[in-house]
């Protein structure tokens, strides 16, 4: 991974190119940054530009064998450590370093890939992946093998916000004092969720969105579209690149929970005194928990975003609005009325409780359920401004 093939965030790789070449090499970072904004790529890069010895931005001039070996992401003293569950390959007592084709495979396909694309590929159903205590154990096993060209060992734990508290109090005292020339590389979407200790030990680099000339640039280079198109998709990407390529080829799960989302919005509005409507909602609850745990939860934070856009359309925040409904029948200008001060962060909060419970496990039917009536009643709330 070189860092010319990474998206923008130039001061980013100015700063860890620098920190090398100066022989200031932190033992134990944290990268922290949206989805799509290329967090995983970066520290892949960076892990190349210090095993490789390479010499210049463009992440060449150094160890040509083993810049060859991180193009097949096979280098010997660089280590993953990522969500897992168990399948139908691992039955048992799941780590990362059994799932490294499907991991490659991720990598080569989709670099700036999120959770969700990650467990797709493992064929997730109602599991739910974590970092565990069995991964922390194969990760004190793996870094204490001496380096394999003499050099530094590289650790990159993605999406640490998943290891669970037994694998972070396991690993605590190997990122405090880690065994020499070893750098751990950890990453996350949310830092607050990663327990303090650890956090504490490391140095936090924050990546910001991508820009959209960035993610626009990209998308002409890469998939060849006219650049009107790309622009208009950067923007409704809000710097997130993996959003934009799946808008490229209209293969978002987007497409699908924006479906779910207007068929609940409608059902609720009409569920008031309308039995009717009742079934609809008990039965759209039946359907959303036949679906996996993680599609679940990664649609009810799409709900999320979508009533903090209509909110924003509502109070003419139109700068920030990029979300575009491709429903012909459903415009956002008629819908962002209904939500308002005095409902959105009960709205949010209803939400946030559903993917709360989701996550340890809760029956799914009745905790949807339970959400489709609060949002009957909490869509039918008068804003405080036209009381």
């Amino acid at each position: 991974m070189l860092f010319k093939d990474i998206l923008g965030q130039n001061h980013i790789k100015h700063h860890l190119t620098t920190s090398v070449d100066a022989g200031r090499i932190p033992h134990a970072q944290l990268f922290v940054g949206p989805e799509g904004s290329g967090t995983l790529p970066m520290a892949i890069a960076y892990a190349q530009y210090i095993l490789c010895g390479n010499t210049n931005a463009e992440n060449t001039g150094g160890n040509e064998a083993c810049n060859l070996k991180f193009n097949k992401l096979a280098h010997p003293d660089l280590h993953f450590a990522f969500p897992v569950f168990k399948n139908d390959k691992v039955k048992k007592h799941p780590v990362s370093s059994l799932f490294l084709e499907e991991w490659r495979q991720l990598l080569d396909q989709q670099p700036y890939g999120n959770l969700f694309d990650w467990y797709r590929i493992l064929g997730v159903d109602n599991k739910q992946g974590q970092i565990g205590v069995d991964e922390a154990h194969d990760i004190v096993k793996s870094l204490a093998l001496k380096a394999f060209d003499g050099g530094h060992k590289v650790m990159i734990i993605w999406m640490a916000e998943k290891m669970n508290t037994q694998a972070a109090n396991k690993l605590l005292k190997l990122i405090e004092e880690p065994p020499e020339k070893t750098v751990f590389i950890l990453i996350a979407e949310d830092e607050e969720q990663i327990i303090n200790t650890i956090r504490s030990r490391c140095q936090i680099l924050h990546f910001p969105p991508l820009a959209e000339d960035a993610i626009s640039e990209a998308l002409v280079a890469k998939y060849h579209i006219d650049a009107r198109v790309a622009q208009k998709i950067a923007i409704q990407a809000n710097g997130n690149f993996n959003k934009a390529c799946d808008l490229v080829y209209q293969d978002s799960e987007d497409i699908q929970f924006e479906k779910w989302f207007v068929f609940w919005i409608r059902s609720a509005f009409k569920a008031k005194g309308n039995k009717a409507a009742i079934h609809d909602l008990i039965s759209w609850s039946e359907e959303i928990a036949k679906t996996g745990r993680e599609t679940q939860k990664q649609f009810l934070h799409f709900c999320i975003d979508y009533f903090r856009q209509a909110m924003l359309l509502n109070y003419k925040a139109n700068s920030l609005v990029y979300l575009e409904p491709k429903s012909d029948d459903f415009k956002l200008e008629k819908f962002a009325p209904f939500v308002h001060d005095s409902n959105i962060m009960d709205i949010s909060e209803a939400l946030q409780d559903a993917i709360y419970h989701i996550e340890r496990n809760g029956n799914s039917k009745i905790i949807l359920t339970d959400l489709s009536i609060k949002l009957t009643r909490l869509l039918h709330k008068k804003s405080q401004a036209n009381a």
